[in-house]
């Protein structure tokens, strides 16, 4: 009679474990975005320009160095700050510099944002610049998109692919 009350306490507490399960599985609803929105993600991760141009060494600088750490140039490690901005129908949505990682400043800019908008037809207008010593932009992409309910669009820059993409 033990062992028959022991099994039946056990199938109650699986069962009230699966129910439990079930319920939160279900509830609460959750929605990423609100009806009749869409998502744009602008997410890069890049190195910016050198801050400065690399150069040969002075004889100087080289009798300090240690034989095996003798290069013909010296460069410097810091990067440039990478700068983008993001029009949206003509107005800015995003403006942001993003500074270059590491200890030394030399590792790459990264940025993620989300931006919620009404889906329909909008125009996109992306600048970016990667150079400190460069005035204005050094690239740039306008476009004119669709977006439906629930659609996320991702800006992202590739230099291998030609500089700003919208996919």
């Amino acid at each position: 009679m033990r062992r028959v009350f022991g099994w039946m306490g056990q199938a109650l507490l699986y069962g009230c474990f699966a129910a439990a399960i079930g319920v939160f599985s279900r509830w609460p609803a959750y929605h990423p975005l609100p009806a009749g929105m869409a998502q744009i993600k602008v997410s890069f991760m890049h190195h910016g320009a050198r801050l400065a141009d690399c150069r040969p060494h002075t004889a100087e600088e080289l009798a300090r160095l240690a034989p095996n750490m003798r290069g013909a140039m010296k460069c410097e490690r810091e990067r440039s700050p990478v700068r983008i901005e993001v029009d949206l129908d003509g107005q800015t949505v995003l403006s942001h510099a993003a500074a270059p990682s590491g200890l030394s400043r030399d590792g790459a800019s990264t940025l993620y944002r989300r931006l919620d908008v009404p889906a329909g037809e909008h125009r996109i207008a992306v600048r970016f610049n990667d150079s400190q010593s460069v005035q204005g932009y050094t690239h740039q992409r306008e476009a004119v998109v669709s977006l439906a309910p629930a659609q996320v669009l991702v800006i992202d820059f590739n230099a291998d692919r030609g500089g700003i993409v919208l996919q």
